[in-house]
């Protein structure tokens, strides 16, 4: 089979030159005046502080809210609004607020916002990402203004990492559905609907010197390739989500620098709620269906590695040869499985993608084409992203393409796209039946003993080899690019990539 470059190449031109921020400023004026001009990949759908919309969004989110912990430059999570947490003598987590934090409407931040922002996370009619692991607490308890006691249903080893998420915030129960008041080192200015969104620090920001520029300006450029010129030209201080066809071309120019982290991955996701994808043979008849080679070499020009199994990150504890590679590709396999589950003779599909990401369209048409291999004919449907994150999220899909990470590099942090059973979001699959997967995930969670984890972990990734609640296509370098005077930015290790907006509020012109 022979895979075409050509829609790399013609990447974007559906995007009307007008609706593009105008270029061509001195790239000098802005540096001067301290604000860091950031290539955004995708206008936020929302800024919602529970609810997932992509990384885009993450990015903003993350620097206009904070939560009890997040991740530090070493990948470990590190206090934020939280100055210590640790397990008492009955099990129970207890984190102690660090002193002088404020919201951006001056109130401190207290136990009880903690209280109420964990209440409506888990809140019966919330839409929360998180909304499941949270309702694993039975009561928040308010030891005193400064402490809170999270009491949970059973022992759940890793939930300090849960308030790592990008989409989980403490924000101040004064917020209201409209006005989510946060206590992040920045505070939204302005914006520009589609087009860009304006921070300007908040001078109250418990950590002194941060933020160490005077304001970040999102400019978003939709179009990959328009946006790596946008850094090229300087009309831009940094990027995210460089081209992988651009990468080396960054790396060559004496201007700029690239930093880059594999941990991010693209997987098929699935619609369990409705023949053929409700059966696990069809589901991993798609599995042994693709070559994943290709979409490495297209779609991330080399710059990435097949993943022929789940998501597990090579070299660490986890990690197993001959599980990585359970999905491995074989059409022969494939086709056994479909005439098993009843359809031999194919049949025909919808494959959601979108053409706003390359990485996306690319794969998509790849998969489309190893699919029809093995009579499986899929008709490609690519929308803008926020009506790709919409249909997601309803369930308006038969298969579809996504790109995600991990929340974090421990096998927990793949519960996200693993645990089916969670309210539905556009990056795991709707309602797909995986009981074991699930349930090791689970039995992990509350495992404490790191060797006893280890097993867990296998077990589970042998029951998601059987159930597919999705299917590892590649892992792809993720790369931020940016101006050579850009300093202190820090690309997060592995899976936490995504959440590495973070470390914006200390990046600073050197």
């Amino acid at each position: 089979m022979t895979i075409s470059r050509r829609t790399l190449l013609a990447a974007g031109m559906a995007t009307p030159l007008a609706t593009l921020p105008i270029l061509g400023r001195p790239a000098f004026a802005q540096r001067a005046s301290g604000i860091l001009r950031y290539g955004l990949s995708a206008f936020p759908p929302n800024l919602q502080p529970w609810v997932s919309t992509g990384a885009s969004a993450g990015t903003v989110k993350l620097l206009i809210h904070r939560s009890l912990v997040s991740y530090g430059p070493d990948g470990n999570l590190r206090g934020e609004l939280a100055e210590s947490w640790s397990l008492d003598g009955e099990g129970a987590w207890v984190f102690k607020l660090r002193q002088g934090c404020v919201f951006h409407n001056g109130d401190p931040v207290t136990a009880d916002d903690v209280k109420w922002s964990i209440e409506q996370i888990a809140g019966e009619k919330s839409t929360a990402y998180m909304r499941a692991q949270f309702q694993e607490v039975a009561r928040v308890e308010i030891v005193d203004p400064a402490t809170v006691r999270l009491v949970t249903k059973t022992p759940q080893a890793t939930l300090p990492s849960w308030f790592g998420n990008y989409n989980t915030f403490i924000l101040s129960r004064k917020s209201t559905p409209t006005e989510f008041i946060g206590a992040g080192p920045f505070r939204l200015v302005g914006q520009e609907r589609g087009s860009s969104l304006e921070l300007a620090p908040f001078d109250k920001f418990y950590r002194p010197g941060i933020p160490k520029v005077k304001g970040i300006k999102f400019v978003v450029y939709a179009d990959e390739n328009l946006r790596n010129a946008a850094l090229q030209s300087g009309d831009v201080d940094m990027i995210e989500y460089v081209p992988w066809q651009s990468m080396a071309a960054v790396e060559a120019d004496p201007r700029l620098k690239l930093t880059t982290q594999e941990g991010p991955f693209m997987d098929v996701l699935f619609n369990g709620t409705k023949p053929p994808f409700n059966d696990a043979r069809v589901r991993r008849a798609v599995a042994h269906a693709v070559k994943r080679d290709d979409i490495v070499k297209v779609a991330f020009f080399g710059r990435g590695k097949p993943l022929e199994g789940v998501p597990i990150v090579e070299g660490t504890p986890w990690w197993d040869k001959e599980l990585a590679h359970g999905w491995n590709y074989d059409p022969a396999r494939a086709k056994a499985l479909l005439t098993e589950a009843g359809y031999g003779n194919g049949f025909q599909t919808t494959l959601l993608a979108t053409a706003q990401f390359g990485m996306h369209k690319d794969t998509a048409e790849i998969v489309q084409q190893y699919l029809a291999a093995i009579g499986i004919q899929c008709e490609l449907q690519l929308p803008d992203w926020s009506t790709r994150v919409a249909r997601g999220s309803k369930g308006q899909y038969d298969i579809a393409i996504h790109g995600v990470s991990a929340d974090n590099n421990d096998p927990d942090g793949l519960t996200v796209v693993l645990d089916t059973s969670l309210s539905p979001a556009h990056g795991r699959s709707y309602r797909v039946d995986a009981p074991r997967t699930i349930a090791a995930l689970a039995k992990g969670r509350g495992e404490f003993d790191q060797a006893k984890r280890v097993e867990i972990y296998k077990e589970m990734q042998r029951a998601a080899l059987e159930e597919v609640p999705l299917v590892g296509l590649a892992w792809r370098s993720q790369g931020y690019g940016m101006d050579k005077s850009v300093e202190g930015f820090v690309n997060l290790p592995g899976a936490l990539s995504n959440s590495s907006g973070n470390m914006l509020e200390q990046t600073y012109f050197g």
